[in-house]
């Protein structure tokens, strides 16, 4: 069997951060809804049955939960993108897409996101973020 990318999605995780510029976002935590994806090669890890062999999903959710409960943010570019960047490096990763929901920014709408992608090439010296 010819197993090319597994892909990793971490689903609607919850975390409260400082996010906008506006006095009252610079006091208060919002909530803010992050959604991952990540791609990376899975042959090894498929056949083998080992931790070693996979990428851990674990490892960086824990990264990303710690820069933004830890961080302030005056944009929601600049949150994504760092959430991207904490994504993006294990050098097996050859996609990532991080979308970040900001509930009731907007006083008719349920959430304002953004969304930011990266293609990564196999040689990790190409990774944009590095």
């Amino acid at each position: 069997m010819n197993i090319s990318l597994a892909k990793i999605h971490i689903s609607n995780l919850r975390l409260r951060t400082f996010i906008g510029f506006n006095p009252e976002e610079r006091e208060k935590q919002q909530d803010v809804v992050i959604n991952i994806d990540i791609h990376y090669p899975a042959s090894l890890s498929a056949q083998s049955d080992s931790v070693e062999d996979a990428l851990n999903y674990k490892v960086v959710t824990k990264k990303v939960i710690q820069h933004v409960e830890e961080g302030r943010f005056l944009l929601l570019e600049k949150l994504v993108s760092d959430i991207l960047a904490i994504s993006c490096e294990h050098p097996w990763v050859r996609y990532c897409q991080v979308k970040v929901d900001k509930p009731h920014a907007l006083r008719f709408a349920d959430s304002v996101s953004l969304s930011l992608e990266a293609h990564l090439d196999s040689d990790s010296s190409v990774n944009p973020f590095k």
